[in-house]
């Protein structure tokens, strides 16, 4: 009973307890709100980089392209495992308004908007044509002119207030676009010579794209395949491609699908090595879209590791507190420990009694924390908009940052990892103070100078 009544007596009894219970508390509070915040934005950001390439990519990092895409698309169509397929031109090239004395340069991505949206969630990201991929290309102020979609951050196109809205107008704006490529040959050489090297195509503007990929929609202009295969060179006998995205079927694993895929390549790379363009299937690689997207994704997961280092470290100073306050107590108790020891209590149960109290310190303070911190990610929007309206303050510019409400969806399993860990923080702290106490000599305790 003494193992159940004393360490609940000490917890209500003492006050300095209460440092401990804070310590606890704050610290679990941090972390809950910091990596539910940093967690959703990882996931966020992987989720619309997995939207914005599909599940596979077959690419090559050469602006030539390889050959003889259409047959391996039609042989990737045939597959059960696979759902969609659409085949992309990936290149550079600059733009400008007709008649403006400015140019950018961008990144041009030429697709087939509707097998495109079947295999990415492009559809998605379209403002006007939300999801009719159909008329992604088609301006409804000039249904018979090639049509182009933006990147809705692409400069001198749009603009977003301070709240991070983006400026539309009813109806899609009546501009001319004028994008110029430098046309290759497969050998990779410039395919036209003499004064005018590049291929012009005025296009008019049908839509934008939000992927909510800064450096995508900072970057990027979306045209008709063919279109952009005769602007790059790739339109001649044996026409290329750079990319193939692929979506697969459901209940396909992401690993099993990719696999499939490679085989697939692999046996029609062999199949066609002796086709005149075969040379260019040694720059082709297969990857799933984490691969793909590494380098965009990798810095962000860098840094959630380095808050959780962080973190560990915060862990330490909260076992720190712990056995300060732990050591405390334990030294205002001797007497307690004394006779306990004189009526027989063993070494193990002096210390397990202290490593109870240990317990429901830890329990007790990482509940707080961490209803607290549910509690403060509840209404950190609200809280957020409040003081945005009040004093125009942000956690984040959403004029800067592709941001919209901050991530507040707090995941069960690391908040219960969390709270185990405080508990397990608080214990350790308490070991060393327990473990002196238990070896501690009753006589000595006892001692009327002692007392």
């Amino acid at each position: 009973m003494y193992k159940v009544m004393l360490p609940i007596r000490y917890f209500l009894k003492r006050r300095i307890t209460s440092l401990a219970v804070v310590a606890v508390a704050l610290c679990v509070f941090i972390v809950v709100v910091v990596m539910t915040i940093m967690g959703g934005l990882v996931n966020d950001f992987r989720e619309k980089n997995h939207q914005f390439v599909g599940d596979c990519v077959i690419s090559t990092d050469s602006l030539v392209g390889f050959a003889y895409y259409e047959e391996f698309l039609t042989e990737l169509n045939s597959q059960d495992f696979v759902s969609a397929a659409s085949a992309v031109i990936n290149s550079y090239g600059i733009f400008t308004q007709q008649g403006a004395e400015w140019s950018e340069g961008v990144g041009v991505m030429g697709l087939e908007p509707v097998s495109f949206c079947k295999a990415t969630g492009f559809g998605r990201t379209l403002y006007y044509n939300r999801d009719k991929c159909e008329d992604a290309f088609v301006p409804g102020y000039a249904p018979e002119r090639p049509g182009c979609v933006v990147g809705v951050d692409l400069p001198r196109m749009s603009g977003r207030d301070r709240e991070g809205n983006y400026y539309h107008s009813e109806k899609p704006m009546q501009v001319a676009l004028m994008v110029s490529c430098f046309p290759l040959t497969a050998k990779g050489i410039l395919a036209k010579l003499g004064t005018d090297v590049v291929n012009r195509k005025t296009f008019y503007f049908s839509d934008d794209s939000h992927s909510g990929i800064a450096k995508v929609d900072g970057r990027m202009i979306y045209i008709p395949f063919d279109m952009a295969q005769m602007l790059c060179g790739m339109d001649g006998a044996d026409k290329r491609a750079s990319a193939i995205h692929i979506k697969f079927s459901d209940g396909v694993a992401l690993d099993d699908g990719c696999e499939s895929v490679k085989e697939l390549w692999r046996g029609f790379a062999q199949k066609h090595k002796g086709r005149s363009l075969a040379n260019l299937f040694k720059n082709v690689k297969v990857q799933s879209w984490i691969d793909h997207r590494r380098q965009a994704i990798a810095p962000m997961e860098k840094e959630q590791t380095m808050l959780i280092l962080l973190f560990l470290m915060l862990g330490v100073i909260t076992v720190f507190v712990i056995f300060v306050v732990f050591y405390m107590i334990i030294s205002h108790k001797s007497k307690d420990i004394g006779i306990l020891k004189s009526v027989g209590v063993g070494v193990g149960s002096i210390i397990e009694l202290f490593l109870r109290f240990a317990v429901i310190v830890g329990f007790v303070g990482a509940t707080i924390g961490g209803a607290l911190g549910c509690l403060f990610l509840w209404k950190i929007n609200v809280m957020e908009d409040w003081l945005f309206e009040r004093f125009g303050w942000q956690l984040w510019n959403r004029s800067i940052y592709a941001i919209g409400d901050i991530p507040n969806k707090v995941e069960w399993r690391v908040l219960t990892a969390i709270v185990i860990s405080a508990i397990a923080a608080s214990v350790i702290g308490a070991l060393l103070p327990s473990l002196q106490a238990a070896i501690r000599q009753p006589a000595k305790i006892l001692q009327v100078n002692q007392l």
